[in-house]
């Protein structure tokens, strides 16, 4: 089987997030994708807002966005065929986002066994000094043999 290249995964994941109605609907956009990290981000949207007397977004948005870039993550891992789906995730929330700012998650897909590809990640708005969650993830591992 030949070896799928970044630019390729880089592709996938794109299409990836084009095709899920919710990650369209959010408009995430594919920033960085390379050897196991992802960086995705995503708008302001005054329809995802949680709290209507702040304007913070609603934290399935900041979760979405965290498990997404998580996904990209391990797609981009060398060792993983292209195709993963989410095992385990589990967010930690430090924050609300600030109203009216972008917000970035950061993943990186730091160990793969045979079935099982393991994730960190983080989401800022415009201040990176102070993340609004952090998460750790698990994600499938699709065998060769299964892609055929």
């Amino acid at each position: 089987m030949a070896k799928i290249s970044i630019k390729d995964k880089s592709e996938i994941a794109t299409q990836f997030m084009q095709v899920i109605p919710f990650s369209a609907e959010l408009s995430m956009s594919l920033d960085f994708i390379e050897n196991g990290n992802a960086i995705i981000s995503m708008p302001y949207d005054k329809r995802f807002i949680g709290d209507p007397h702040t304007g913070v977004i609603h934290g399935g948005a900041v979760s979405s966005l965290l498990d997404t870039c998580g996904g990209a993550a391990v797609m981009s891992h060398p060792s993983v065929p292209a195709i993963t789906s989410t095992l385990d995730f589990r967010i930690d929330y430090m924050r609300s986002a600030t109203p009216n700012q972008r917000i970035t998650a950061k993943a990186e897909c730091y160990h793969v066994t045979r079935s099982v590809a393991f994730v960190r990640a983080t989401a800022f708005d415009e201040d990176e000094s102070r993340p609004v969650a952090t998460a750790t993830g698990a994600f499938t591992v699709e065998s060769k043999r299964n892609l055929k």
